[in-house]
């Protein structure tokens, strides 16, 4: 019996690895169609296991501590909006679990939006334990960026439903008494601190988005609070709101040249 293109395309599917893609008999089957299936299911195979490698290749800090203490409670931390001119700084605290396989997981700057709220989903309805932390921007005028990033994600940790023994940090360090391993670049090389990076980026995301209903003309559901041209038109037109960081410029000269008058 001789299967058509579309046949052997459905069956390709359910081919899960490249060891028995190589083996299928559909390699013997000349049509032209059917060599184009088996090279587009070769391509989509070799980008899931390249996902997969990856991903273990993110799993070494937490192999390392699980290996000196199997009953470790590994909490990742990452936050976003250190840079914008506009709302609050969003850290997150993140509580894997058990046998967990997030591919895809990346610094979230890396993932697409699509990927990004798919894995965003995912970890909400699986991870152990997960908690937001947020400064203000009246705190981060009030302490500078770096200490409400602290305050930031200690909340975070705080908030979670579960006691962390070590804490996997991106690029901080919190006095805390808990163990805790400070990584650069943590959110490409953790598969926990990349995962608190995805749902703080997607839950800071959000608030920008209501606040952008609320203050329209300043284009925040666009540039979540950066500088871009459209948000520094929106000042020009608009003014300052009580979102904005009074200590970041152009706004703190801004705010100066008004109490300058």
């Amino acid at each position: 019996m001789t299967h058509s293109i579309k046949e052997v395309k459905a069956l390709l599917k359910e081919i899960q690895d490249l060891k028995t893609l190589d083996a299928s008999e559909w390699n013997e089957d000349e049509r032209k169609g059917v060599q184009q299936a088996i090279a587009s299911r070769r391509k989509q195979l070799e980008k899931e296991a390249a996902l997969v490698t990856h991903y273990k290749e993110m799993m070494q800090y937490e192999e390392d501590i699980l290996s000196e203490n199997p009953e470790a409670v590994i909490c990742g931390i990452d936050e976003v909006g250190r840079g914008p001119l506009a709302g609050p700084v969003v850290a997150c605290a993140v509580v894997l679990n058990a046998g967990h396989a997030y591919y895809g997981l990346d610094d979230s700057k890396k993932v697409s939006a699509v990927n990004r709220q798919k894995l965003a989903e995912a970890l909400i309805k699986g991870t152990t334990a997960y908690a937001y932390g947020v400064a203000t921007p009246e705190e981060i005028d009030d302490l500078n960026i770096y200490q409400a990033t602290q305050v930031a994600m200690m909340r975070a940790i705080e908030n979670l439903s579960v006691t962390p023994t070590h804490l996997l940090i991106d690029a901080m360090e919190l006095p805390l008494d808990t163990a805790q391993t400070s990584i650069i670049k943590g959110d490409a090389k953790s598969v926990s601190i990349a995962a608190a990076s995805i749902l703080a980026k997607e839950n800071r995301d959000a608030f920008m988005r209501k606040l952008a209903e609320q203050y329209p003309g300043y284009d925040f559901e666009h540039n979540v609070g950066y500088g871009t041209k459209a948000h520094l038109e929106g000042i020009k037109h608009y003014g300052i709101i009580p979102e904005h960081r009074k200590s970041f410029e152009p706004i703190k000269s801004i705010v100066q040249e008004k109490l300058d008058i």
